[in-house]
């Protein structure tokens, strides 16, 4: 359904399966409290409100939060939070944000630093500066400044020094979600692909007689079907409550990285016309490029997976464990 979704941009929207509100609902669904989930899962549920996840810094990489300079001191009945936040999607429009924050000073790890926040927007103390344009346009991530923000103590999210256990919950199923609108996009530039080499005709053929073609669209063929099978395994183990950790890491990974090739093989079929903007080729592809960094990038990515298969050789004698564990 997510994937078929994709395929138009209003899509997730017409579903209420849109980023970032999805991972916010499975996030209240398992770690608010009856009250918050009153408050603001139900809302969020039936489509009357929408929100955002307030995790990433520009001072620090994104990919690890434990380096979090947001700063949330406990005060009578209530938490004061400082700190700059940025590329926070859906920010415009939000009636509330997950905002995560350091609580702890000395934690006995550098996981347990960061504490989770439920902030009803607007507030005061909390700003939207402006919406970050990237190289695909404006699309809503917005850098926020927070200065003396008050939340109360009741919005904690979780418990006090969960919150990386909390976004770590979160983001394995929501990288799982990207994959399966990204799938329907890698889809969708296949199927233009083939008709394009259907009706073109130059040098004597179509180009879908000719083998250079052909091999394009082979090559796509093969990997959209791996995707397929990479994020049905990784959510049949996230159903199944199994470990899921290192078959989401590849399945993002790979999915993020075959949208880029398959949509890209689809402007070279379409020549010109692909690079212009009369299809959705060129569009497609500018914003397929933040998939290889979005929700852990690329080379964090294959730095876990590697260390999980030498961890599970160590152990075991075998990499099968970190290689989706699937009989032979």
């Amino acid at each position: 359904v997510s994937a078929e979704a994709a395929k138009t941009r209003f899509g997730p929207f017409a579903l209420n399966a849109q980023a970032p509100d999805e991972g916010n609902m499975h996030t209240l669904l398992h770690w608010a409290t009856d009250d918050q989930a009153e408050r603001y899962l139900k809302p969020l549920c039936k489509g009357t409100a929408r929100s955002c996840f307030a995790m990433t810094e520009p001072e620090v990489a994104g990919s690890d939060p434990t380096l979090i300079q947001t700063k949330a001191v406990e005060r009578d009945d209530h938490w004061e939070i400082h700190g700059h936040k940025w590329f926070i999607s859906g920010a415009k429009g939000a009636q509330f944000a997950i905002l995560i924050a350091r609580t702890e000073d000395d934690p006995d790890v550098p996981q347990a630093a960061n504490s989770a926040f439920l902030v009803d927007i607007p507030s005061e103390g909390w700003e939207i500066v402006r919406d970050v344009h990237t190289m695909s346009g404006s699309h809503n991530h917005c850098e926020i400044r927070i200065d003396g923000l008050k939340v109360p103590k009741e919005n904690m999210l979780g418990g006090r020094g969960q919150g990386h256990l909390l976004g770590q919950a979160r983001l394995g199923p929501a990288r799982l979600a990207h994959c399966m609108r990204w799938v329907g996009q890698a889809e969708m530039a296949l199927e233009m692909m083939v008709d394009r080499a259907l009706k073109r005709y130059a040098h004597g053929s179509y180009l879908a007689e000719k083998q250079g073609i052909q091999w394009l669209i082979a090559d796509s063929t093969v990997e959209l079907y791996q995707c397929k099978l990479m994020i049905l395994h990784a959510a049949y183990k996230i159903d199944r409550k199994e470990e899921f950790k290192s078959e989401v890491s590849m399945a993002k990974h790979f999915v993020a990285n075959s949208l880029n090739r398959i949509i890209d093989r689809a402007v070279q079929v379409h020549g010109a016309l692909g690079y212009s903007t009369d299809t959705p080729l060129a569009d497609m592809l500018k914003q397929a490029r933040w998939a290889r960094f979005a929700d852990g990038a690329d080379e964090v990515h294959q730095w876990r997976i590697a260390m999980r298969t030498i961890e599970a050789y160590t152990k075991t004698g075998s990499v099968g464990p970190a290689a989706g564990d699937l009989p032979l």
